[in-house]
């Protein structure tokens, strides 16, 4: 059942991108983060640019013409599946998010396309059931390469339920060839981690995971090859592939979306 009494991630990240989409509890809790994070706006207009700059760039550049979005919020244009299509309108997406408001607003945008859109009302953690279902089956049907989007969803995921190897077991089911695109909330600031932390558990009810550091993040693309990336470590999202010295940049540094874009060459290890 729906709860509005509470924020939620996904109209929170909606709110701080100037959407609609959101209620009085999600804007109240982005004021009082914005108290303790000044830059977070910032961060949020960040992130999204990245989004559409690797989204764009695997689409032009690298070919992919599937393209699978866990943890995708609410609709915020461009979507992936704009994005994609404005390259090549046969680009196939399917969105993943189990907040049902998201799912909704999903499926009431997309219902002009459903031959090459869809929405699945599902947790992203749950790889063997998303990956059983028809829409993600007919996605992976023809053996092409596909995109696993995880943009600024991964801090929603605590460490007792091993996001890293949810991005080894995503890898390990989509074909060869395929991308991963990974962004994560991160900080070199011990205390400014654990102050997050704590505010998003308490105002989210516990659906929440942890702000990282960029030594944590990096760890998500072990056994991956970095693309546009120097050195092939991740980056601040603002510096990945700049597509003019116009867009939105990271000017402060009290925390970050740290991540890239990588190549999946051969099958991941399992991690403990």
């Amino acid at each position: 059942m729906l709860d509005l009494s509470k924020p939620s991630v996904a109209r929170m990240y909606d709110y701080l991108l100037g959407g609609t989409d959101n209620y009085q509890v999600d804007r109240e809790a982005c004021e009082e983060l914005l108290r303790l994070a000044p830059s977070t706006r910032e961060l949020a207009l960040v992130n999204r640019a990245f989004l559409v700059r690797a989204v764009r760039y695997l689409a032009e550049e690298c070919g992919v013409r599937r393209f699978i979005d866990h943890g995708s919020g609410l609709p915020t244009s461009p979507n992936v599946h704009e994005v994609a299509q404005a390259v090549d309108p046969s680009c196939k997406v399917v969105y993943i998010d189990n907040d049902p408001v998201v799912a909704a607003h999903g499926r009431m945008g997309l219902a002009e396309d459903p031959s090459t859109t869809a929405v699945l009302e599902m947790d992203m953690r749950e790889t063997d059931k998303i990956f059983e279902t028809p829409q993600v089956k007919q996605l992976l049907r023809e053996g092409q390469p596909v995109a696993a989007l995880f943009v600024s969803v991964l801090h929603c995921i605590p460490d007792t339920d091993d996001p890293w190897g949810l991005i080894r077991r995503v890898a390990n089911r989509l074909p060869a060839g395929s991308y991963m695109v990974v962004s994560q909330l991160a900080s070199d600031d011990p205390a400014l981690r654990a102050e997050i932390t704590g505010f998003m558990h308490a105002v989210t009810d516990g659906n929440w995971g942890r702000v990282r550091s960029p030594s944590e993040v990096t760890r998500f693309f072990e056994g991956l090859e970095l693309l546009e990336a120097e050195e092939q470590k991740p980056m601040e999202v603002s510096l990945w592939h700049p597509d003019s010295d116009l867009g939105p940049r990271q000017r402060s540094k009290e925390w970050i979306e740290y991540g890239g874009v990588a190549l999946i060459k051969t099958a991941l290890k399992r991690t403990n």
